[in-house]
């Protein structure tokens, strides 16, 4: 599996861009959420999901961790597929979407192409406990912008911690420190108060 791609964009609209690493330029399918983070951008790197069928292989890229594990939790509800998915991450932020399903708003999801009444349901079904279990209802402010804390974040989520508590500690620990550039160092100094 292709975990992310690292490199330029050779070409983008708002929903794909080629991304060129090692001489390759990948086809690489975006919401338009993620399009208006890297619309300025030359070069890019995206978390990716590849979706593998029969007939072909998709690649969906990401800038945001948050938007990729809903994209992923999305794919297991019944009756939604990746264009789907990805739509419904173009209508709305992954915030609005988390939002949506814990506040059971079937109205805002029945608002996006594709989506009726029997799917809204479905995703507030399928999804409630596991986006409560993942962001918590007072909806900590993600990690943005900053490669090296969104390192320090994988690799604590990696490890089991609380995604909110991570977000609010690595925040915490940059603010005090903020000559680190080292993402080891922040790791380290971010599980000493994770630990404490």
């Amino acid at each position: 599996m292709i975990a992310y791609i690292k490199g330029s964009i050779t070409y983008k609209n708002p929903t794909y861009v080629y991304v060129e690493t090692g001489g390759v330029g990948y086809h690489v399918n975006i919401s338009l959420n993620t399009y208006s983070q890297i619309e300025k951008a030359e070069n890019v790197k995206l978390l990716t999901h590849m979706v593998v069928k029969e007939d072909s292989h998709t690649l969906f890229g990401f800038y945001e961790v948050d938007e990729r594990e809903l994209f992923v939790h999305l794919l297991s509800v019944s009756g939604v597929g990746p264009n789907t998915a990805r739509i419904l991450l173009s209508s709305m932020t992954p915030e609005e979407v988390k939002r949506a399903i814990l506040s059971e708003d079937e109205l805002a999801f029945k608002k996006v192409k594709g989506i009726g009444a029997k799917t809204s349901k479905q995703i507030i079904l399928d999804l409630k406990n596991k986006v409560a279990k993942g962001s918590g209802e007072d909806f900590a402010p993600p990690v943005r912008d900053n490669t090296l804390q969104q390192e320090a974040l994988s690799a604590l989520l990696a490890l089991g911690f609380n995604k909110n508590r991570v977000i609010s500690v690595i925040q915490k620990v940059y603010q005090k420190n903020p000559e680190i550039n080292q993402v080891e160092a922040l790791i380290k100094a971010s599980l000493q108060q994770l630990s404490s």
